[in-house]
């Protein structure tokens, strides 16, 4: 299973009044590693996988440990738990080697911006979301 990585630093406007990273600035670092997953890491030079848009269909949160402000960046670590016709699903840990502070998944559908509807996940992204897909297991 391959995992994306992505070092995301820490500003001192992301902390609140009680000196952590505020919750609503997770979905940021979330949503600046799924991009450089998604669009960075896309395959092909000039291929149309993933640029013609994708929308955010559910997020899902659970915030471990508090983040305070520091120099050094923290990792966040994304793979692949599902990937349907017309959706995929990315999971995350926000980390140091130490710790998890945010596990996360985004349901991510691929949108057709001039359609303005979603679209089916091509056979050029589905071979790319594979490498990194990890199927979880079913709740018991």
């Amino acid at each position: 299973m391959a995992r994306h990585i992505y070092s995301c630093p820490l500003r001192w406007s992301d902390m609140d009044a009680f000196g952590h990273v505020n919750n609503v600035v997770f979905l940021r670092y979330l949503e600046e590693a799924r991009i450089d997953f998604m669009f960075r890491l896309a395959p092909g030079d000039g291929s149309p996988s993933f640029a013609g848009g994708s929308v955010v269909a559910r997020h899902e949160i659970d915030y471990v440990r508090p983040l305070v402000h520091r120099h050094t960046p923290v990792t966040v670590e994304s793979w692949v738990t599902k990937i349907g016709a017309a959706s995929l699903t990315i999971a995350y840990e926000i980390k140091d080697p130490e710790q998890v502070y945010v596990r996360a998944s985004t349901i991510v559908v691929p949108y057709d911006l001039a359609e303005e509807r979603p679209r089916r996940i091509s056979a050029e992204e589905k071979f790319f979301l594979q490498k990194y897909l990890v199927e979880e297991p079913a709740a018991a």
